[in-house]
């Protein structure tokens, strides 16, 4: 099965932002302030995004709460520390921001910033995956097809790729394609294999262009 996604893409994270927390918030001066963080994000001027969003964070901001964890862990405008980004972005989580479940999952998953512990991993995975993050329903994948914090159940597995696959998730269609190639939690099926990987391998998937080249494609 192939390694975990990782979900921290900041410029799309990054301009998710907006509308959420000015619902939040009531717009205002709020939202004045949230844009200058993305026009500073997007001008790389770090120390002026963390302005806003850090004492938005420390009063309870998730989404806020939840872009200072990035900025932790990637280590934007501040010492990297994945430790801090983890306690960031379970203070988000707590609130439901399904962004951080995610990036708090694979923290667990990789014991990065914190303890590894793969049933707090799925745990997190399950409720980023119940508000239909596809990169969370894959990682749930991950874990059940290799027995990590839960066990083993390629069924349980084939049910969280096709889930992602179904909605354009490359990764999950080239495991998903694996699960029909190898008869893993379904029947075999090299047809179905071969369309996940041909759908993979049109969106550039390396490893799917690969098993098309190898089933013969």
């Amino acid at each position: 099965m192939k390694t975990l996604i990782r979900p921290l893409v900041l410029s799309l994270l990054a301009a998710g932002i907006t509308t959420a927390c000015v619902s939040q918030h009531g717009g205002g001066s709020h939202d004045a302030a949230l844009k200058d963080a993305l026009a500073a994000f997007d001008r790389k001027d770090y120390a002026q995004a963390l302005r806003v969003y850090r004492p938005l964070a420390e009063a309870g901001d998730a989404k806020a709460q939840f872009h200072l964890g990035v900025f932790y862990e990637k280590g934007y405008g501040v010492a990297q520390d994945a430790a801090q980004a983890a306690a960031w972005y379970e203070k988000a989580a707590m609130q439901g921001n399904a962004s951080a479940q995610l990036n708090l999952a694979v923290l667990y998953d990789d014991g990065n910033g914190v303890a590894q512990d793969y049933s707090k991993a799925h745990a997190w995975y399950e409720k980023a995956a119940a508000q239909n993050v596809l990169a969370a329903q894959n990682n749930l994948g991950l874990l059940y097809a290799n027995g990590k914090g839960v066990a083993q159940d390629y069924g349980t597995a084939f049910k969280w790729y096709e889930k992602a696959a179904m909605q354009g998730f490359v990764i999950a269609q080239v495991n998903l394609a694996e699960l029909y190639e190898e008869g893993l939690g379904v029947a075999r099926n090299p047809a179905l294999a071969r369309k996940w990987y041909e759908n993979a391998a049109l969106e550039g998937n390396e490893n799917a262009k690969a098993a098309l080249q190898r089933l013969g494609k």
